[in-house]
């Protein structure tokens, strides 16, 4: 999608336009979808490449698999996608999102890619096994085992590794090399040497053998095939990927549940029918019904009726908003309690829900990619490995004049170089982690999160639905002297089971809970903001705020101080004397106070964050060990976004934990998002880390066990790496022979995979 102004981010506008044709430097911004990227260093060409435009600034995003572009006038998209085709890749403008609800089949298919490369894992992983195990097990080994494993193996490698093979050529052509060429020459090396040895050399001979021995004589190589290291590298390398493509396909998630929670269909009114359209068809100053229990289609100006709005997902609110006419309404909010007529003010691209779709995209796009280490050094060492494998073939060929012995050495530079520890040190180590992380109730979204855990110093928490449980609760009763508890709540909870509202509710629930039965209500009648009233065993009994009536000094101090507190108060009169007050609040959960203590212990300092006023958010800071300092309060969406950039701009690394639709945006802005799993399905497809059991405590066991994978995959790095090092020098002196160093390789992996299994003991 292009943009010409920021005030418009999603309105299209043509490809050659720019937001001020008489300006040369004038500069518009497009978005590009960019295909064929297998890594981390895949982006950073790309991105490089259209840098080297004039005037011509790009952010390429690899989870995302999108470029943000912004270029001058002069610069047409066409030239833009050009340029990113000459690199080797594709590219084009993505549509734009959709305006309405999508039915849930449209999300719900599954990527074709993902499913193909699904097949080839599992296909590569069948043949490849019996092949490793009769290659490295000398007692399963039988006669013509050797040509077996040919069969099994040269589908892995020729299918397979199809697509290393071919981002190999492509980058080939292009003078570049990543872990795809490592990949694709040390498993055709591996398996080229296997087939000159079985067909031309003497290990296709009947009755021959596989054995592990540390020295062989260099003229030995006619008798040893490598069909495991082709097979298994392929293998492992799938694998990884798998899971690389599998949290990927993921990153748009959001912006689909943002918008699923928009209407399908509207009550419109047309000659004073309500005739039932699709909400696209909405325009500006149509009017439209919402029954209660419905959402609410597109922002508008109430010009008929009263009722309540449960605007929680979007704004945070815990306590639902008494609207009626004249009163402005927000798109997928919900009515909570009478019949609404709507006066639509912005449709499409102009509503609320549609703006903080657009702050998660700009927020997903705009965060940097953590470019792995085996892919920022591969550009380095493919090009070396290579020149060492020639370089050797050519000093042994010259020395001795045995080509046997001087393709020899060069096979085990290749093959000691071959990247399989490479390729397992990522995957392992995050199948492991988040096989543990998901017993724990902790969902890692991949490995490009984990960096971020290591730097963290500050955690922001939402309040409602995190911190608290988001729920509307019964708390204190207050009694006037000589007055009963349980008649108060019989008589209040009886009159609020009347009514929809979720602060009745809460009453109804609580009296219920604490009194029992409830009886019977008559002449029911409700008035928005004031409350509700009717007849209860004879006596007109009144819910709601304080009337013309008294109210005694005792429950004037109750009720000031709850308010003060945080807390929604109703007074409670029978026959216009009043007999009480109950309050009503959202609850802080049990574990937040804890949660908090294991944040600190992990040197975070934890800053809460919510739409509600100052005055509960005081109260709920004080209760889970919070510097009143430390707590930002009444602010919009938008505003959460601000506030995390804020502590951005200030040198902190920020996590951000929220459940709602209103912390989306913010999630995808801080340096680490966690959503807990008891949210929205927005909230948890912008996040980094979901932790499903809804209990705060998990942020921190969720931040501890990534740092934890983290390190074990720098570890795996780090040995996989020295492993080469140390390892190239021997085989490029003829110290290690192709079977020697397929064995090291083989050793490699295993360290690899076991250093890996020890994160099943986090606990």
């Amino acid at each position: 999608m292009t943009t010409a102004t920021p005030e418009s981010p999603i309105a299209k506008t043509p490809p050659t336009a720019s937001p001020a044709a008489a300006d040369p430097t004038a500069i518009a911004v497009v978005e590009l979808s960019i295909g064929g990227m297998t890594c981390a260093s895949c982006a950073a060409r790309v991105e490089k490449k259209l840098n080297r435009m004039d005037g011509v600034t790009a952010t390429v995003n690899y989870a995302t698999e999108k470029a943000k572009v912004s270029y001058p006038e002069g610069v047409r998209v066409a030239d833009l996608i050009a340029t990113v085709v000459k690199t080797g890749y594709t590219a084009e403008e993505p549509p734009p999102p959709p305006t309405g609800a999508p039915e849930p089949a449209a999300t719900a298919a599954e990527d074709p890619e993902l499913a193909s490369l699904r097949e080839r894992l599992v296909v590569s992983v069948l043949l490849a096994l019996p092949v490793v195990l009769m290659s490295m097990v000398p007692a399963l080994q039988f006669d013509n085992w050797q040509w077996l494993s040919l069969t099994l193996a040269a589908p892995v490698v020729v299918w397979g590794a199809l697509p290393f093979h071919r981002a190999a050529f492509t980058n080939a052509r292009h003078g570049a090399a990543t872990m795809d060429t490592l990949v694709s020459v040390g498993t055709l090396a591996a398996f080229g040497w296997s087939l000159w040895a079985l067909f031309w050399g003497h290990a296709g001979m009947p009755g021959m053998r596989h054995g592990f021995e540390l020295t062989v004589a260099r003229t030995d190589g006619s008798s040893t095939i490598y069909l495991e290291v082709a097979a298994g590298v392929v293998a492992f390398i799938l694998l990884g990927r798998y899971l690389e493509a599998r949290s990927k396909r993921r990153a748009g998630a959001a912006l689909r549940a943002l918008m699923e929670l928009g209407a399908r269909d509207v009550a419109v009114l047309r000659d004073g029918r309500e005739v039932r359209v699709p909400v696209e068809r909405l325009t500006t100053g149509d009017r439209f019904v919402v029954r209660p229990g419905e959402k609410i289609a597109t922002d508008g100006t109430v010009v008929e009726g009263a009722s309540a709005v449960d605007a929680s997902m979007l704004t945070g609110e815990s306590v639902p908003v008494d609207v009626t006419v004249g009163s402005v309404v927000t798109g997928a909010t919900v009515n909570a309690g009478g019949r609404l007529v709507v006066e639509a003010t912005r449709v499409g691209a102009d509503t609320q829900l549609a703006r903080m779709a657009r702050l998660v995209e700009d927020a997903q796009n705009g965060k940097a990619e953590v470019q792995r280490l085996a892919d920022r050094i591969s550009g380095v060492f493919v090009p070396v490995v290579l020149l060492i494998a020639l370089g050797t073939f050519a000093v042994w060929l010259g020395a001795t004049g045995d080509t046997a012995a001087a393709f020899t050495a060069a096979v085990a530079v290749l093959i000691i170089a071959c990247p399989c520890a490479l390729g397992l040190a990522t995957p392992t180590a995050l199948m492991v982690g988040t096989g543990r992380g998901a017993q724990l109730g902790i969902l890692i979204r991949g490995p490009e999160v984990l960096e971020s855990t290591r730097r963290v110093d500050t955690v922001v928490l939402d309040k409602t639905g995190t911190v608290t449980t988001g729920r509307m609760t019964l708390r204190e009763v207050y009694v006037t002297a000589g007055g009963d508890e349980k008649d108060l709540l019989r008589l209040a909870g009886a009159l609020e089971h009347a009514s929809e509202h979720p602060v009745a509710r809460a009453i109804t629930a609580g009296a219920q809970e604490r009194a029992g039965a409830l009886p019977a209500v008559e002449d029911f009648e409700s008035t928005p903001g004031l409350g509700v009233r009717g007849r209860v065993e004879g006596h007109d009994v009144r819910v709601g705020r304080p009337g013309p009536e008294p109210l005694p000094r005792e429950l004037a101090r109750a009720k000031a101080a709850a308010e003060a507190d945080g807390r929604t108060a109703v007074v409670v009169t029978r026959d216009g004397e009043a007999l009480g007050v109950l309050t009503v609040a959202d609850t802080v959960k049990e574990t937040s106070a804890q949660a908090v203590r294991e944040l600190r212990a992990l040197g975070l300092t934890p800053l809460l964050l919510t739409g509600d006023n100052r005055a509960v958010a005081e109260s709920v800071a004080r209760a889970v060990g919070i510097d009143p300092g430390d707590v930002v309060a009444e602010v919009l969406p938008r505003d959460k976004v601000d506030v995390v950039r804020r502590l951005q701009d200030e040198g902190r690394t920020v996590a951000m934990v929220g459940d709602g639709v209103n912390d989306a945006a913010a999630l995808a802005t801080a340096d680490l998002g966690l959503a807990m799993g008891t949210g929205t399905d927005a909230a948890i497809e912008a996040s980094d880390l979901t932790l499903v059991r809804g209990d705060l405590r998990v942020a921190a066991d969720a931040i501890r066990l990534s740092r934890r994978t983290l390190s074990t995959i720098r570890g795996n790095l780090v040995w996989a790496f020295a492993y080469n090092v140390a390892a190239l020098p021997l085989a490029a002196a003829g110290l290690l022979n192709p079977m020697i160093a397929g064995a090291a390789m083989a050793f490699s992996s295993v360290f690899v995979v076991t250093n890996s299994l020890r994160l099943r003991t986090f606990s």
